[in-house]
């Protein structure tokens, strides 16, 4: 809509539903078209571009504009005020897990509301699950078995809940962006050989087999570090290193520290 009216208020603003941006919206609404008045509006950083915002506040914003905008603004208070409330009940049975949510959330990529996911789906009873390969194959986040005459013909993986997938996809991508994380090295390490999907799905099991374990013993998560394959293996590490040298036309020669 503010497109049609030559508004140019998203070259501008990076969130136009923020702060600044909603206030500016709302003044469009209520009749008020002057770039200056508009542009006043700005907070905190966005004031840094005043110049910018009244040029791009200028257009021909119409009643219909103010008509439909004004309809799009109710209907997006509408659902985040229904948010709120489910937001508030959610939070009303899970009170009896605040300890369970505080350990879920010491892994890398786990917020709280994808924490309020994993323990609705998963639950904290780990003794239906009699190894952490039981959970993830129930969650599907296992590779398939199909062989027949001795051959294998799909690594496909089972499904599980929906919801549990949609979730662990969020912290994987989360997890992968967490530098110094043993998670983000797990994945980096498999993406060249496996490719980004196998690896996401290597870092997804990961995540259920260490929660299987933090909540059967209780304890938080164990952070291993983005350098642990450096940890395990130098040598490797330094073959790999030595390798990638002399692919590039260099002569390396290898000289213990002191």
């Amino acid at each position: 809509m503010l497109e049609d009216t030559g508004i140019k208020l998203s070259c501008v603003a990076s969130d136009i539903l923020g702060v600044s941006g909603r206030a500016m919206l709302d003044g469009l609404v209520a009749g008020t078209t002057d770039p200056e008045v508009l542009s006043e509006l700005a907070r905190g950083r966005l004031r840094q571009k005043l110049p910018a915002l009244r040029e791009a506040l200028e257009g021909r914003f119409e009643p219909h504009h103010a008509l439909v905008i004004g309809a799009i603004l109710s209907h997006l208070d509408f659902l985040d005020e229904h948010i709120d409330r489910l937001s508030e009940a959610i939070e009303e049975q899970l009170a009896p897990f605040e300890s369970a949510l505080g350990l879920a959330c010491t892994i890398p990529g786990v917020a709280s509301r994808t924490t309020e996911v994993l323990l609705a789906e998963i639950g904290t009873d780990m003794s239906r699950f009699p190894s952490a390969g039981h959970l993830a194959s129930w969650a599907g986040q296992c590779p398939g078995n199909h062989q027949s005459a001795g051959k294998r013909r799909s690594g496909k993986s089972r499904k599980g809940s929906k919801w549990l997938a949609i979730t662990l996809e969020e912290v994987t991508l989360a997890a992968t962006r967490t530098n110094g994380s043993y998670l983000q090295a797990l994945y980096r390490k498999l993406r060249p050989r496996l490719g980004h999907g196998r690896a996401l799905g290597a870092v997804k099991h990961s995540i259920l087999v260490a929660y299987w374990h933090m909540f059967t013993t209780g304890e938080v998560y164990c952070e291993l570090g983005g350098d642990y394959y450096q940890r395990r293996d130098p040598e490797r590490h330094i073959r790999r290193l030595v390798a990638q040298l002399e692919r590039l036309g260099q002569h390396v020669t290898l000289a213990p520290a002191a």
